[in-house]
Formats: structure tokens, sequence, C-alpha cells
């Protein structure tokens, strides 16, 4: 049975994929410098393959602290002791 058009995920292809294809692999070789024009592109060693986390990490208990601390003096109109928290990081 086959899903409808409006079910399938949009981002399908884009996936992280455990096996590379050989181009692929020659390419990460190529960068790695262990793979030269000319050689054979059978046998080719293993290539690691790994997916990159792009997870937030939790700020830690005495950044969020900080973070509070700081919140609560801009609403006073006070400026917060110390760097100012850092965002995005």
């Amino acid at each position: 049975m086959s899903l409808d058009k409006s079910l399938k995920r949009h981002g399908a292809l884009e996936r992280h994929r455990n096996v590379l294809s050989r181009t692929e692999r020659v390419e990460t070789l190529l960068e790695e410098e262990q793979w030269e024009e000319g050689d054979p592109v059978f046998g080719l060693p293993k290539v690691a393959h790994r997916k990159v986390s792009t997870k937030r990490h939790k700020p830690a208990k005495d950044e969020a602290a900080e973070a509070v601390e700081g919140e609560a003096a801009e609403a006073e109109g006070e400026a917060p002791e110390g760097p100012p928290p850092q965002e995005g990081a």
C-alpha cells in the first residue's frame, strides 16, 4: 500500500545515511589524503561517517542562576554584575 503525497516527509532524502556511495567514499579519502588519482576504486578502506548532533545543551545550574539574576536586575534597571550570559553557544 502506498502513502498519500501529503503524508510523505519533505526531507526524507536528506537524512543521515550510514552507508556512503563509492564516489562519496573516494571524495572523503581524497580529503584525508588516503587515495590518489589512478588508484583502484575497488576494495576501498572503510570510511567513518558520523552523524553530527545538533542538540542544544542546557545551561548549567550556575549559568541558569546568573541568567535569572541578570534578568531580575535588568527589570529593576540595574546593570548585572559580571559578564553578560551568552546566548546560543
